[in-house]
């Protein structure tokens, strides 16, 4: 079997990480698991760290920094870089929803300059 390119194991490494973060933090889960997980864990430390986003991004790059890395150096630089990949993700999908909330609209199929239009066709 050929190696995997070292740039393309980062990145699904970084993909990776935010979906099994954001699954944990954000998600219920298949068959409501992770929302049976999340509430036998409570408001204790680990039922905490499933809540925040952030912190729990941190303990899930962590194997994915252990497939990546090669070496003790490259595997602390790849957990950080994987955990910070993952909250950037974040925001980009969180400020998407955030102006989808706002009734900001990104028509796809028009061509237009305006980047953004209200529903009523109003400019925002």
């Amino acid at each position: 079997m050929n190696a995997i390119n070292p740039w393309l194991a980062y990145v699904l490494a970084a993909l990776a990480t935010w979906r099994v973060t954001h699954l944990i933090a954000e998600e219920d889960g298949p068959a409501d698991l992770v929302l049976r997980l999340r509430l036998r864990l409570g408001t204790g430390w680990l039922g905490s760290w499933m809540d925040c986003f952030h912190c729990l991004s941190i303990w899930v790059a962590m194997p994915f920094a252990v497939a990546v890395a090669r070496s003790l150096g490259e595997w602390v630089l790849a957990w950080l870089a994987l955990s910070g990949a993952a909250c950037l993700l974040e925001r980009i999908g969180g400020a998407q929803q955030e102006l989808q909330a706002q009734g900001l609209d990104f028509p796809e199929d028009d061509d237009h300059v305006m980047l953004r239009s209200r529903p009523d066709g109003s400019e925002g």
